[in-house]
């Protein structure tokens, strides 16, 4: 059994839908996924709000490098483009954990550098995964509880945006409540 934790983050052209489509290209190892939250930009380059969100997918045919390789296929469909570190993008999909593993390859840094301090990943995490933790670094909601009272300061979560896959009539996101029958309405 491969379980990972994968963040989505959008914040070029129809936010919603690229992460409509990344839900979509994990269907059949979807476990979770997250309420879908508004955050401002960071890493000093001036862009526009993000929408993230976080999945829980398991496959057992899947290892680390799979669900790398599968994310960035998500990312190219998406038009996603590399010019500047930090910059806006059509979709970004990290792999921030993997069953525990831990990798120092510089293509697959596990967990996700810079996780224990992202209230954007920590967040929609726990929406999921109250029990979640972080290899090498703790339970989730102790890391984000030490990122102190501003820390969400710059989040939304967004109860009106369900993600679901386009094209399909299952909606995903029960973690809100009324997430199945609202989601038709969307």
């Amino acid at each position: 059994m491969t379980r990972a934790v994968l963040s989505l983050g959008s914040n070029l052209g129809d936010r919603l839908a690229h992460l409509r489509d990344a839900v979509a290209g994990f269907t059949g190892a979807l476990v979770a996924v997250s309420p879908v939250y508004e955050t401002a930009p960071w890493g000093g380059v001036e862009q526009a709000d993000f929408l993230n969100a976080v999945l829980l997918v398991d496959d057992p045919a899947t290892d680390a490098w799979g669900w790398l390789r599968r994310g960035q296929a998500l990312e190219r469909a998406s038009g996603r483009v590399r010019e500047v570190r930090w910059g806006p993008r059509t979709l970004d999909v990290d792999v921030v954990t993997v069953n525990g593993v831990t990798s120092s390859d510089p293509e697959l840094l596990l967990p996700h550098p810079g996780t224990p301090e992202r209230a954007t990943v920590l967040r929609p995490w726990l929406d999921v995964d109250p029990a979640a933790v972080l290899p090498g670094h703790g339970p989730v909601a102790a890391l984000l509880a030490a990122l102190g009272p501003d820390a969400e300061a710059g989040m939304r979560r967004r109860d009106d945006l369900v993600l679901r896959a386009r094209h399909s009539t299952q909606c995903l996101g029960e973690a809100r409540p009324n997430a199945a029958r609202e989601c038709g309405e969307r």
